[in-house]
């Protein structure tokens, strides 16, 4: 017989099983379902305190029609002459809700001691003037054409050579039934 935290366990050598004894058996099963109920509740309540939970009530960000998107990413780092140099261009087709990128976008985290703005609305842009995003700190306009169209400019000042991140989007049809699932990849061809 082992004695933990109070409680009396018989250990049970040929089956590798232990028990625990006595009677404080009913009593211990009652604190345990308790505590148990307890944790999950309260893991419930912090769940609802999330922001992401609340993403949708407070989104004040721009909407955009699910379907098949063209993005083009353009990638520049401008020179201490302000000459621009293209490092790269990347065109993507596929099948997404761009509103649930927008969300993710006004929603930034803190990342160190990055603290993202809100965003100001004038007219059809969103402007951040302090973004935390993958590059570092930008600054971030998003001008949104219609439901089908928009533009996105990351400005990246910080360091030796400051980047500017393009995206060119476009809603160019609805999604293809074999590709309906969001977020996959289309056989579309993409133009260059």
């Amino acid at each position: 017989m082992i004695v933990y935290g109070g409680r009396d366990w018989l250990f049970n050598q040929t089956t590798g099983k232990s028990k625990m004894t006595g009677s404080s058996d009913l009593a211990g099963s009652k604190i345990f379902s308790r505590c148990l109920l307890v944790m999950i509740a309260s893991f419930v309540a912090a769940l609802a305190l999330l922001p992401e939970a609340h993403a949708d009530e407070g989104f004040g960000g721009p909407t955009f029609r699910k379907g098949m998107w063209r993005f083009v990413r353009t990638l520049e780092i401008v020179t201490h002459s302000n000459v621009r140099h293209k490092l790269f261009e990347r065109e993507m087709t596929r099948c997404v809700d761009p509103t649930q990128a927008m969300k993710a976008t006004f929603s930034s985290a803190p990342v160190g001691n990055c603290h993202s703005t809100k965003p100001e609305r004038v007219n059809n842009r969103y402007i951040f003037s302090n973004r935390c995003d993958y590059m570092g700190p930008v600054s971030t306009v998003i001008t949104v054409q219609s439901d089908e169209a928009y533009s996105e400019v990351n400005q990246l000042t910080v360091g030796q050579l400051p980047r500017t991140d393009l995206v060119i989007a476009r809603r160019i049809g609805d999604c293809r039934e074999d590709s309906a699932a969001l977020g996959q990849p289309s056989d579309l061809p993409i133009e260059h």
